[in-house]
């Protein structure tokens, strides 16, 4: 007797509201966008203050992997590597909170190298 439950297929990703990335690892570029924002101004240098502190930027993990292992995040696309400079011990931590309307920059970050004297 033949089934009677209708045959099913796998929708294609854009249908499940996913974007394919390439083989190599890296986000689809319409998702490079979407990082941009959830990172925000958050480059090496720039010094940024929200309720939870005032924080240099040391460096910006866009390698997934990495990002993934430093956040303990199967998930993470990108993290970023912080230092509370209202704390005298302020020991450098990763981070991965999208930026917010609560996060405000004091201090933008490096465009280039000063020149050597």
């Amino acid at each position: 007797m033949p089934s009677i439950a209708p045959l099913h297929t796998a929708a294609s990703p854009e249908h499940e509201g996913r974007k394919e990335t390439p083989a190599t690892g890296r986000p689809h570029p319409h998702c490079l966008a979407d990082i941009a924002e959830q990172i925000g101004p958050r480059r090496p240098g720039a010094i940024y203050q929200n309720v939870d502190g005032r924080f240099e930027v040391l460096s910006l993990v866009t390698n997934p992997a990495d990002a993934a292992q430093l956040l303990r995040r199967d998930s993470a696309r990108w993290a970023v590597i912080v230092r509370d400079t209202l704390r005298p011990d302020g020991q450098p931590f990763a981070v991965g909170s999208v930026w917010t309307t609560s996060d405000y920059l004091i201090r933008p970050a490096r465009t280039a190298y000063a020149p050597a004297a």
